[in-house]
Parts: C-alpha cells; sequence; structure tokens
C-alpha cells in the first residue's frame, strides 16, 4: 500500500478526577438557579404579596384586558366595577397589575 499503518502511542490518557466531571453539571445549575429559578420565585412572591394586599377602591387591570375598580374583595374573589353599575365577579388569581390612583379616569 501507499499509506502506512499509524499506531497509537504507549501512553494512555489519564482518567478525570470525580469533581471535575460533576463541575459543568455545577456550573450549569447555578447558572440556571440564578437566570431562572430565583427571577420566577421573586415574581411569584411579588404577585402573591400584590394580591394579598388588594382593597376596595384599588383600580386593577385583569389577564383579559378589563380595567375596573375593586368594589368587594372575598377569599378567593373580587367582584370589579368596569363601568357604571357594571360588576364582575373574577378570581383574584386574574388580576394581572393593581394601577395608580386616577388612572380611569386619565383612560376614559
Amino acid at each position: 500500500m501507499f499509506i502506512n499503518s499509524a499506531y497509537a502511542e504507549g501512553a494512555a490518557a489519564q482518567p478525570a478526577s470525580g469533581l471535575m466531571s460533576f463541575a459543568p453539571l455545577v456550573v450549569i445549575f447555578v447558572v440556571f438557579y440564578f437566570m431562572l429559578i430565583r427571577p420566577q420565585m421573586k415574581r411569584s412572591k411579588e404577585m402573591k404579596s400584590m394580591l394579598e394586599a388588594l382593597q376596595k377602591n384599588d383600580e386593577v387591570v385583569t389577564s383579559g384586558g378589563e380595567l375596573g375598580r375593586v368594589v368587594k374583595v372575598g377569599e378567593h374573589y373580587v367582584t370589579i366595577e368596569i363601568s357604571a353599575n357594571v360588576e364582575v365577579l373574577v378570581q383574584k388569581s386574574a388580576i394581572q397589575s393593581v394601577l395608580p390612583k386616577g388612572t380611569i379616569k386619565a383612560a376614559n
């Protein structure tokens, strides 16, 4: 033949230590924690505290986009007045955000 066979050298590659083989997994977990898990937990805590602090006459936006004023707050449900004499009963979890006072008048 025209090409000679190539043979491997006698020295074998040394296996990586146990700690070094787990280092990439630890780094990936730390990155996921600080980039995904921690911000989501913070957002969830802020949403829970916002819903617990909800009270009568707060101006809110629901997840469906309705803008209204809170008329009555129950344990799981909130009654929202979206127009004169038009009240809607929604779940507390449907409240997306609490708006500053006077937002409804400015929106009209």
